[in-house]
């Protein structure tokens, strides 16, 4: 039995069958969710960084050559010193991270580290992640402060549009805002089981 047949069938009764059948059609044809515009595809995202639930922070940059720019930005808006955890990313390593102290390892204790991020979701807000010898996981869990860099044409709408590629990786991971748990006494405590902050980099103009 077709959807539109057991919809139909659920539907029946005395009513007449042409508005039966167009209701039917309705139900079927629409989709679960509303489509997303793709010019709708940053703003959506961007609103959603910017809820309470995922309490991330952003700054939109022309191209990766501007990413330790605003990167630098940050850490002097939130009195931090310019020092990273840098991952063996090689899209992140390219840029001129000059007036960095730059670390090759990342203790627990670490203020800082920057990521990068294969995709983004413009439903939720959520960043997603690969793991490899290129992208640890570990550091994104360490720090207090957590930049994200990702691409703006790497976003999708919904949480059933992974890229076709992802579906290939061994792994990868999605975060959605900063960590964050009730379960100390009822309140909810940011930075619980990782950063508490989130900062997304999101950025604009990239080669393809």
């Amino acid at each position: 039995m077709s959807a539109r047949d057991a919809i139909l069938g659920r539907l029946g009764g005395s009513r007449p069958s042409g508005a039966i059948a167009r209701e039917a059609a309705i139900l079927t044809n629409d989709p679960e969710r509303p489509l997303v515009a793709p010019e709708a595809l940053i703003p959506q995202f961007l609103a959603q960084l910017g809820l309470a639930s995922v309490a991330a922070t952003f700054e939109r940059v022309r191209d990766w050559s501007a990413v330790p720019a605003a990167a630098a930005a940050y850490l002097d808006a939130s009195a931090l010193p310019r020092s990273l955890y840098l991952p063996p990313d090689p899209r992140l390593r390219t840029c001129d991270w000059n007036g960095f102290s730059l670390r090759e390892t990342c203790a627990p204790d670490e203020p800082a580290a920057i990521a990068r991020a294969v995709s983004a979701v413009a439903e939720t807000g959520s960043l997603i992640f690969e793991t490899g010898r290129t992208a640890p996981m570990l550091p994104n869990f360490l720090t207090l402060h957590h930049l994200v860099a990702v691409e703006a044409r790497t976003i999708v709408a919904q949480l059933e549009d992974v890229p076709a590629h992802l579906r290939d990786v061994r792994a990868h991971y999605w975060v959605t805002g900063v960590s964050g748990t009730t379960d100390i006494e009822g309140q909810y405590v940011r930075g619980a089981h990782g950063p508490r902050f989130l900062h997304v980099l999101l950025v604009e103009d990239t080669p393809d």
